[in-house]
Protein backbone atom coordinates (compact mmCIF):
# COMPACT_ATOMS: atom_id res chain seq x y z
CA UNK A 1 0.00 0.00 0.00
CA UNK A 2 1.27 3.74 -0.40
CA UNK A 3 -0.22 7.24 0.75
CA UNK A 4 -0.03 9.19 -2.17
CA UNK A 5 2.59 11.28 -1.10
CA UNK A 6 5.27 11.49 -3.83
CA UNK A 7 8.95 11.23 -2.12
CA UNK A 8 10.97 11.93 -4.99
CA UNK A 9 10.65 12.86 -8.62
CA UNK A 10 12.51 10.02 -10.65
CA UNK A 11 13.37 9.72 -14.26
CA UNK A 12 12.59 6.54 -16.54
CA UNK A 13 16.10 6.48 -18.19
CA UNK A 14 15.80 3.07 -19.97
CA UNK A 15 12.87 1.34 -21.56
CA UNK A 16 13.57 -2.02 -23.20
CA UNK A 17 10.63 -3.67 -25.59
CA UNK A 18 11.23 -7.42 -24.70
CA UNK A 19 8.51 -10.30 -26.05
CA UNK A 20 5.66 -9.58 -24.48
CA UNK A 21 6.57 -7.31 -21.56
CA UNK A 22 8.92 -4.02 -21.20
CA UNK A 23 11.72 -3.64 -18.85
CA UNK A 24 12.16 -0.22 -17.17
CA UNK A 25 15.18 1.36 -16.07
CA UNK A 26 14.73 3.95 -13.36
CA UNK A 27 16.37 6.57 -11.34
CA UNK A 28 15.49 6.98 -7.91
CA UNK A 29 17.55 9.77 -6.48
CA UNK A 30 17.68 10.95 -3.99
CA UNK A 31 15.00 7.77 -2.31
CA UNK A 32 17.16 6.18 -0.05
CA UNK A 33 17.60 2.84 -2.27
CA UNK A 34 19.87 1.19 0.57
CA UNK A 35 16.39 0.37 2.40
CA UNK A 36 14.76 -0.72 -1.49
CA UNK A 37 15.79 -4.56 -2.12
CA UNK A 38 14.59 -7.23 -5.05
CA UNK A 39 10.85 -7.98 -4.55
CA UNK A 40 10.06 -4.84 -2.84
CA UNK A 41 7.09 -2.34 -4.58
CA UNK A 42 7.27 0.79 -5.40
CA UNK A 43 4.90 2.97 -7.07
CA UNK A 44 5.89 4.77 -10.27
CA UNK A 45 3.35 7.13 -11.46
CA UNK A 46 1.01 5.67 -9.31
CA UNK A 47 0.91 1.71 -10.88
CA UNK A 48 2.72 -0.53 -8.11
CA UNK A 49 5.72 -1.76 -9.88
CA UNK A 50 8.47 -4.68 -8.41
CA UNK A 51 11.82 -3.99 -8.21
CA UNK A 52 13.61 -6.84 -10.10
CA UNK A 53 17.24 -5.37 -9.47
CA UNK A 54 18.54 -2.68 -7.64
CA UNK A 55 22.21 -0.94 -7.95
CA UNK A 56 22.61 2.31 -6.45
CA UNK A 57 20.14 4.92 -6.89
CA UNK A 58 18.23 2.93 -10.19
CA UNK A 59 16.41 -0.04 -9.98
CA UNK A 60 14.64 -2.08 -13.30
CA UNK A 61 11.24 -3.10 -13.09
CA UNK A 62 9.12 -4.97 -15.50
CA UNK A 63 5.55 -4.16 -17.24
CA UNK A 64 3.18 -6.69 -18.41
CA UNK A 65 1.33 -6.12 -21.30
CA UNK A 66 -1.60 -5.45 -19.22
CA UNK A 67 -0.04 -2.87 -17.30
CA UNK A 68 0.68 -1.27 -20.36
CA UNK A 69 -2.68 -1.45 -21.58
CA UNK A 70 -4.03 0.31 -18.55
CA UNK A 71 -1.62 2.92 -17.92
CA UNK A 72 0.03 6.01 -19.63
CA UNK A 73 3.55 7.42 -20.38
CA UNK A 74 5.48 4.36 -18.50
CA UNK A 75 6.30 3.10 -21.96
CA UNK A 76 8.79 6.16 -22.77
CA UNK A 77 11.50 7.77 -21.09
CA UNK A 78 10.89 11.11 -19.06
CA UNK A 79 10.23 12.53 -15.08
CA UNK A 80 7.90 10.01 -12.74
CA UNK A 81 6.51 10.59 -9.21
CA UNK A 82 8.06 7.79 -7.02
CA UNK A 83 6.65 6.82 -3.60
CA UNK A 84 8.35 3.34 -1.80
CA UNK A 85 5.60 1.51 -0.20
CA UNK A 86 4.70 2.20 2.82
CA UNK A 87 5.49 -0.10 6.36
CA UNK A 88 2.90 -0.88 9.04
CA UNK A 89 2.75 2.11 11.13
CA UNK A 90 3.60 4.89 9.30
CA UNK A 91 1.57 8.06 8.90
CA UNK A 92 -1.10 8.22 6.19
CA UNK A 93 -0.30 11.86 5.09
CA UNK A 94 -2.90 11.38 2.10
CA UNK A 95 -5.11 8.40 1.82
CA UNK A 96 -4.94 4.90 1.60
CA UNK A 97 -3.60 4.09 -2.79
CA UNK A 98 -3.16 0.48 -3.70
CA UNK A 99 -0.95 1.41 -6.52
CA UNK A 100 -3.72 -0.22 -9.08
CA UNK A 101 -4.45 1.71 -11.65
CA UNK A 102 -7.92 1.84 -12.57
CA UNK A 103 -8.38 3.84 -15.20
CA UNK A 104 -6.13 6.41 -17.73
CA UNK A 105 -7.64 9.91 -17.17
CA UNK A 106 -7.32 13.01 -19.99
CA UNK A 107 -6.52 16.64 -18.49
CA UNK A 108 -9.07 18.47 -19.87
CA UNK A 109 -8.41 22.38 -18.85
CA UNK A 110 -5.69 23.92 -16.91
CA UNK A 111 -6.43 27.15 -14.82
CA UNK A 112 -4.19 29.42 -13.18
CA UNK A 113 -5.40 30.23 -9.90
CA UNK A 114 -2.98 32.68 -7.79
CA UNK A 115 -0.08 30.59 -7.32
CA UNK A 116 -2.15 26.98 -7.36
CA UNK A 117 -2.96 26.00 -10.88
CA UNK A 118 -7.16 24.71 -11.07
CA UNK A 119 -7.50 21.25 -13.09
CA UNK A 120 -9.81 19.72 -15.19
CA UNK A 121 -9.79 16.09 -15.46
CA UNK A 122 -12.02 13.68 -18.06
CA UNK A 123 -12.81 10.57 -15.84
CA UNK A 124 -14.37 7.30 -17.78
CA UNK A 125 -18.08 6.66 -16.84
CA UNK A 126 -17.38 3.79 -15.31
CA UNK A 127 -15.27 5.55 -12.03
CA UNK A 128 -18.11 8.42 -12.14
CA UNK A 129 -20.12 6.53 -9.18
CA UNK A 130 -16.59 6.36 -7.38
CA UNK A 131 -15.71 10.00 -7.44
CA UNK A 132 -17.61 12.94 -4.83
CA UNK A 133 -16.93 16.33 -4.23
CA UNK A 134 -14.49 16.76 -1.31
CA UNK A 135 -13.39 12.51 -1.97
CA UNK A 136 -10.12 11.77 -2.89
CA UNK A 137 -8.25 10.23 -5.82
CA UNK A 138 -4.96 9.35 -6.77
CA UNK A 139 -3.35 11.13 -10.25
CA UNK A 140 -0.26 9.72 -11.15
CA UNK A 141 0.40 8.40 -7.82
CA UNK A 142 -0.33 12.34 -6.25
CA UNK A 143 -3.09 11.70 -3.46
CA UNK A 144 -5.67 14.60 -4.62
CA UNK A 145 -8.86 15.88 -3.13
CA UNK A 146 -11.56 16.61 -5.63
CA UNK A 147 -13.32 19.94 -5.80
CA UNK A 148 -15.82 19.66 -8.45
CA UNK A 149 -18.23 16.49 -10.14
CA UNK A 150 -20.01 16.88 -13.53
CA UNK A 151 -21.44 13.71 -15.40
CA UNK A 152 -21.61 14.21 -19.08
CA UNK A 153 -22.89 12.24 -21.68
CA UNK A 154 -19.28 10.46 -22.30
CA UNK A 155 -17.81 10.26 -18.77
CA UNK A 156 -17.60 12.58 -15.99
CA UNK A 157 -14.92 15.47 -15.22
CA UNK A 158 -13.65 16.65 -11.93
CA UNK A 159 -11.78 19.46 -10.66
CA UNK A 160 -8.56 19.57 -8.66
CA UNK A 161 -6.79 22.20 -7.36
CA UNK A 162 -2.44 21.68 -7.40
CA UNK A 163 -0.88 24.09 -4.60
CA UNK A 164 2.51 25.26 -4.86
CA UNK A 165 3.81 22.86 -2.90
CA UNK A 166 2.70 19.83 -4.92
CA UNK A 167 3.80 21.76 -7.91
CA UNK A 168 7.03 21.43 -6.59
CA UNK A 169 6.87 18.37 -5.65
CA UNK A 170 5.88 16.07 -8.41
CA UNK A 171 5.40 15.82 -11.88
CA UNK A 172 2.04 17.59 -11.92
CA UNK A 173 3.53 21.44 -12.32
CA UNK A 174 4.23 20.28 -16.22
CA UNK A 175 0.53 18.67 -16.91
CA UNK A 176 -0.72 19.63 -20.47
CA UNK A 177 -3.65 19.91 -21.66
CA UNK A 178 -4.64 16.41 -23.72
CA UNK A 179 -2.36 14.70 -21.61
CA UNK A 180 -3.35 11.08 -20.66
CA UNK A 181 -3.05 10.45 -16.67
CA UNK A 182 -2.91 7.31 -14.53
CA UNK A 183 -6.15 7.37 -12.25
CA UNK A 184 -6.89 5.54 -9.34
CA UNK A 185 -10.31 6.14 -6.66
CA UNK A 186 -10.29 5.55 -3.18
CA UNK A 187 -10.24 2.18 -2.05
CA UNK A 188 -12.99 2.75 0.30
CA UNK A 189 -15.50 3.85 -2.96
CA UNK A 190 -14.82 0.84 -4.71
CA UNK A 191 -16.00 -1.28 -1.41
CA UNK A 192 -19.39 1.12 -1.60
CA UNK A 193 -19.97 1.15 -5.03
CA UNK A 194 -19.85 -3.10 -4.36
CA UNK A 195 -22.38 -2.88 -1.46
CA UNK A 196 -24.22 -0.41 -3.70
CA UNK A 197 -24.40 -3.23 -6.94
CA UNK A 198 -25.25 -5.99 -4.43
CA UNK A 199 -28.00 -4.22 -2.68
CA UNK A 200 -29.21 -2.81 -6.13
CA UNK A 201 -29.35 -6.74 -7.69
CA UNK A 202 -30.95 -8.01 -4.77
CA UNK A 203 -33.88 -5.31 -4.77
CA UNK A 204 -34.22 -5.81 -8.24
CA UNK A 205 -34.70 -9.35 -7.70
CA UNK A 206 -37.17 -8.85 -4.74
CA UNK A 207 -39.38 -6.51 -7.00
CA UNK A 208 -39.27 -9.14 -10.03
CA UNK A 209 -40.08 -12.06 -7.72
CA UNK A 210 -42.75 -9.68 -6.39
CA UNK A 211 -44.88 -9.06 -9.24
CA UNK A 212 -43.97 -12.91 -10.61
Amino acid sequence: MFTGIVQVVGAIERVEARERSVRLLVQAAPIDTASLKVGDSIAVNGCCLTAVSVAGTRFEADLSEETLARTANLDRCGPVNLELAMALGDRIGGHLVSGHVDAVGIVGALTPAGESSQVQLRAPAALATCLAYKGSLAVDGVSLTINRVEDLDNGCEVTIQLIPHTLAATTLAHLAVGQRVNLEIDPLARYAQRAIEKMAAAIGAALRRKGA
